[in-house]
């Protein structure tokens, strides 16, 4: 039997829910498991993925059979990779909740949707990335004690979300080296407000919200210096029109929250890049994803 999954991308925090929130978008990666000997790892659209057991999807999928206590002789993985590497995107959520999903649909589902979010967490860190990867939406999210407490909400198709992605990587581990280890009470505040806002606003439609709501003191100050012409691709954001703008996780994307309606957003941002001196970057214009991970074939 092979299980093909499509996985879709992610960005986190979405500026002050540092950790807690985040969204899927409609770009795809796709994985394919079948159960072999030994293992095999096929890159199905020639983009470089590890080959041996290191392999993110497989590794991850192994563990789920050792946890179930079924004996693992191996797996056939093939991949493609629409969603850029280390770029604040979900690439590696979208490994984890594809290997996940794949093995646990092979053993038969002995794990709920709800168990697979938990173990996704315990294995990405940041259950903002795994649990919208396999929920699809919008998701506000606590890690606590091994277990997801979180709330799906799915948003209107009145939102593009435009990815302006660098043509460098920035490692989840070298984002997060950078930031403090403590913040003031006023710091803590203003986040916790605006956090409750972006979530609150999203949902109920109330855009104009999200210009505020997207402020942030806890991570992005001391990321955007690691993000060369970020401060001026925000700025060109903001002219064209953008209701909002953020680092995409660790970065180092930035994302641009977009009326749908303004559908030349992308095309004129990219138009502006090489103005800015910014060349080789990438713009890609996606809408919300509602339904999460799911099996194409069987």
């Amino acid at each position: 039997m092979t299980v093909k999954v499509r996985i879709p991308a992610t960005s986190a925090n979405l500026g002050p829910g540092f950790d807690s929130i985040g969204l899927a978008v409609n770009l795809y990666n796709y994985v394919t498991l079948e159960e072999a000997d030994g293992c095999q790892i096929v890159s199905l659209d020639g983009a470089p993925v590890p080959t041996d057991e290191t392999n993110l999807v497989y590794s991850t999928a192994k563990k789920l059979y050792e946890l179930c206590g079924v004996p693992f002789k191996g797996l056939k993985v093939g991949q493609i990779n629409n969603i850029p590497f280390a770029r604040g995107l979900g690439s590696s959520s979208a490994c984890i909740i594809g290997g996940l999903k794949g093995a646990n649909r092979l053993l038969g589902n002995p794990m709920s949707d709800d168990e697979l979010i938990n173990l996704a967490a315990d294995m990405e860190g940041h259950p903002d990335n795994s649990t919208p990867a396999l929920t699809g939406g919008l998701v506000t999210a606590v890690f606590e004690n091994h277990h997801v407490w979180y709330v799906k909400q799915e948003i209107r198709g009145e939102l593009q979300f435009v990815a302006i992605i660098p043509n460098f990587e920035l490692k989840t581990s070298e984002a997060r080296a950078v930031l403090p280890e403590t913040v003031s009470r006023r710091d803590g505040v203003f986040n916790l407000s605006r956090a409750a806002l972006m979530s609150v606003s999203l949902y109920s439609g109330n855009y104009q919200n999200l210009r505020v709501a997207v402020e942030d003191r806890l991570h992005q100050p001391y990321r955007l210096g690691m993000i060369h012409g970020s401060a001026q691709v925000m700025e060109s954001c903001y002219e064209l029109g953008a209701y909002a703008v953020y680092i995409s996780g660790a970065g180092s994307t930035l994302m641009a929250i977009v009326d749908a309606k303004c559908q030349k957003f992308g095309e004129q941002i990219a138009q502006r890049l090489p103005e800015l001196g910014l060349l080789g970057w990438q713009v890609h214009t996606m809408g919300i994803d509602n339904r999460g991970t799911v099996i194409e074939r069987v």
